[in-house]
């Protein structure tokens, strides 16, 4: 097998990420992960199956987040690979009453291995870039606490501001645009594709 063909599987992977997991089909979704893979998002970190379980009771709970894709950049390194894939995350909800919509924008870092010949996601770690609210009808707008949004960085602090207000705990140190939290991570990429003994 080629390394384009590797490229071709994991982009797929990605793809299918982003559609079963909206679709909430999990059988399909668990399909794309090694049986140790881990997530994070803003407002979860852990197994993916715990990822399906929180995402099922948020459901119930109302919870609608939705995720779009664009290109992606893919190193493959023996059996190891990691995918920069374009991406954003949109949420619907009330904020002080005004149903508002959130748009982030970002990249999904996604730490790949091939295992008994078989490609499966070890650790997805999104990078917030950028994010806005906006009110679904035009003639309302929700006053935000500025103190309450200032907390959080901002490539989504919007993002946060709306889960918190939803019952979420936001970690407030995910990687963004630029700083240490995104150098740390390139560094960790790095490491995994060198194949050394690094737990992603």
């Amino acid at each position: 097998m080629s390394i384009d063909d590797d490229r071709r599987i994991i982009r797929e992977l990605v793809e299918n990420w982003a559609l079963w997991r909206d679709a909430r089909l999990w059988d399909r979704f668990r399909t794309v992960w090694h049986a140790d893979g881990r997530m994070m998002a803003t407002w979860f970190q852990g197994s993916f199956e715990e990822f399906i379980n929180a995402n099922d009771q948020g459901w119930a709970r109302g919870v609608r987040i939705l995720h779009f894709l664009g290109g992606s950049a893919i190193e493959v390194a023996g059996a190891r690979a990691i995918a920069q894939t374009k991406m954003t995350i949109s949420q619907r909800a009330p904020v002080d009453g005004v149903i508002c919509d959130v748009v982030c924008t970002g990249r999904f870092y996604d730490f790949f291995e091939k295992r008994d010949g078989r490609w499966g996601l070890v650790l997805r770690q999104p990078i917030y870039e950028k994010d806005r609210l906006d009110p679904v009808d035009p003639l309302q707008a929700p006053k935000l606490n500025p103190e309450l949004l200032a907390k959080f960085p901002e490539g989504y602090r919007h993002l946060a501001y709306l889960q918190v207000h939803h019952g979420f705990k936001v970690k407030p140190d995910m990687p963004g645009l630029a700083g240490p939290a995104l150098d740390a991570l390139y560094r960790r990429g790095a490491v995994w594709l060198e194949g050394k003994a690094a737990t992603p």
